[in-house]
């Protein structure tokens, strides 16, 4: 079939590059126009971006030229990977010329219009889309996915919520540097370090859980209704945002209970035949010192959440640990799985 042609806006930084790799062979769609900053514009492609992963760069996306970044000649699928202050200016524009914004940037994510989206846990929230403005004037909107550190965690709590009902999550996580992009971290500040702060990371973590796990109710989302308490750090690992978990359940529950949730939570069926869908969202693994970001990161193409050291909690009742790639599952492959699901459902024709 005919691939639609979709467009990268921040296409030479990290979350930018990953976008162009995952989408090589995407059998749905095709990169057809980057965008980048100023001193980018007009450059081809493979001069523009200092390219950091490792595969090469496509051969077709090396020689592209580097457009301005504005909604003229932009296909009508954006993905976004720009820094809030940008994406708060850029992204409504773009929305506002007739463009399907699917955006990996905080800017807009907890606005009350703007679907917040998980495809396997709030499918349901992309109806959102149809009480933004833009969509009644030109037809555009703006889709988001979550924070890195957020993606993990919700995936692992989304089954135990829907089952048991989550009263409290105490969140403590231990970053990679890849979440902070290029240059990212001084490599004298984090090398044989921990650094106890991520700027607006602990907020976002505690308010976008609940957004995603909460509830629709007409033109925006209810809240889910538990406490939560995040604490966020940045360590020495390249690849993969590890988390250690506390919850509160409403009922009680045996720990072969918990296990069984994870290991059959798939989503809706449609939701589960999406090509960048992994087979299994998230994983549970048995050994008592995994999940590790060196031996776990890429399950499921980097899409699978992977769970371990289930036990019980001497304060609230259970505690684990969550491993989830940050900038695939948590950034270009979320936008990506979101754009697949608005085209099932009709969005993007």
């Amino acid at each position: 079939m005919n691939k639609i042609p979709v467009g990268i806006l921040g296409a030479t930084g990290i979350v930018g590059q990953r976008f162009i790799q995952l989408l090589e062979h995407h059998p749905w769609f095709e990169v057809a126009w980057l965008a980048a900053s100023d001193r980018s514009e007009g450059r081809e492609y493979a001069d523009a971006a200092r390219w950091k992963l490792r595969t090469p760069i496509p051969a077709r996306v090396a020689t592209m030229k580097v457009s301005p970044a504005t909604p003229d000649g932009a296909p009508k699928v954006v993905f976004a990977a720009l820094d809030a202050a940008i994406a708060a200016e850029l992204e409504p524009r773009f929305a506002e010329a007739g463009h399907a914004v699917i955006t990996n940037s905080s800017a807009l994510r907890m606005a009350p219009n703007v679907p917040l989206v998980i495809p396997e846990v709030n499918p349901d929230h992309i109806k959102l889309i149809e009480c933004q403005p833009w969509r009644r004037k030109s037809g555009g909107f703006v889709v988001t996915n979550s924070n890195c550190s957020a993606m993990g965690l919700v995936l692992a709590l989304a089954p135990l919520h829907k089952q048991f009902a989550i009263e409290t999550v105490m969140a403590v996580t231990m970053q990679a540097v890849s979440g902070a992009g290029y240059p990212g971290v001084a490599s004298m500040d984090i090398l044989g370090n921990v650094i106890p702060y991520i700027p607006n990371e602990e907020q976002k973590m505690e308010e976008e859980t609940r957004k995603m796990l909460g509830s629709l109710n007409g033109s925006g989302v209810v809240l889910a209704p538990f406490k939560m308490s995040a604490q966020c750090n940045r360590v020495a690992v390249e690849d993969g945002h590890t988390e250690s978990i506390s919850i509160k359940l409403k009922k009680s529950v045996k720990p072969e209970e918990i296990v069984h949730a994870w290991k059959e939570f798939r989503g809706l069926e449609q939701v589960a035949n999406l090509p960048s869908a992994p087979k299994q969202p998230v994983q549970y693994l048995e050994q008592q010192d995994r999940p590790q970001p060196r031996l776990d990161v890429d399950s499921g193409n980097g899409m699978t959440t992977t769970v371990g050291r289930l036990r019980p909690c001497g304060v609230l009742d259970w505690k684990f640990t969550v491993l989830s790639h940050n900038v695939i599952r948590g950034a270009a492959g979320a936008a990506l799985l979101n754009a697949e699901l608005l085209k099932v459902e009709g969005f993007l024709t």
